[in-house]
């Protein structure tokens, strides 16, 4: 008897990487920041929420294997290696860590608060691993460093982590229906 294998799952995870493409080529840059505004970091949280741990890693994992070998996939439409050993290059190696540990913290059925408190950390997580690396590349003082990669971008994010509760409480039925379709 042959088995059949579920692609519900990857072909999501392929249709986030797209998501995360398409807000990479969302941007305001700022002027006295290395760090435009994107919104990529949304994607980033929503894939972790949506897919759980594994597959919203490796919606993300993809996208970074496809902006390192070159593809135009980072912000404005760049690609290629060097923008992980640049300002930006900490922001890109946080979204790895945010999309599972927002999953790691929401649940299947979380409700909005602990989904918000899920996609905060998530947002928070990209922080701790750009800021830092922003400060060590452009040789920073962490606080300057906080002043051009985070500060500026707190209330955008936080517009952010609700419109991804708002979409995870509509998306979740949809979700359950596209996972139910093939098990019956």
């Amino acid at each position: 008897m042959m088995r059949s294998i579920d692609a519900r799952k990857p072909v999501l995870a392929a249709l986030f990487t797209g998501f995360i493409i398409i807000g990479a080529y969302i941007v305001v840059p700022l002027p006295f920041s290395p760090v435009p505004i994107v919104l990529q970091n949304y994607f980033v949280v929503l894939a972790g929420l949506i897919l759980g741990p594994v597959y919203g890693a490796f919606s993300v994992a993809v996208y970074l294997v496809l902006g390192i070998i070159g593809l135009p996939v980072f912000s404005a439409g760049r690609g290629g290696f060097a923008h992980f050993i640049g300002p930006t290059g900490g922001y890109l190696v946080g979204f790895l860590v945010a999309a599972p540990l927002a999953a790691l913290i929401a649940s299947r059925d979380s409700g909005p608060i602990r989904t918000a408190i899920a996609a905060t950390t998530g947002m928070i997580a990209v922080y701790v691993v750009g800021v830092p690396w922003l400060a060590s590349v452009a040789d920073l003082p962490l606080s300057a460093a906080m002043a051009a990669g985070a500060l500026p971008f707190i209330p955008g994010d936080a517009a952010k982590v609700v419109a991804a509760v708002v979409t995870v409480r509509w998306a979740r039925p949809v979700l359950v229906a596209f996972e139910n379709a093939g098990s019956t």
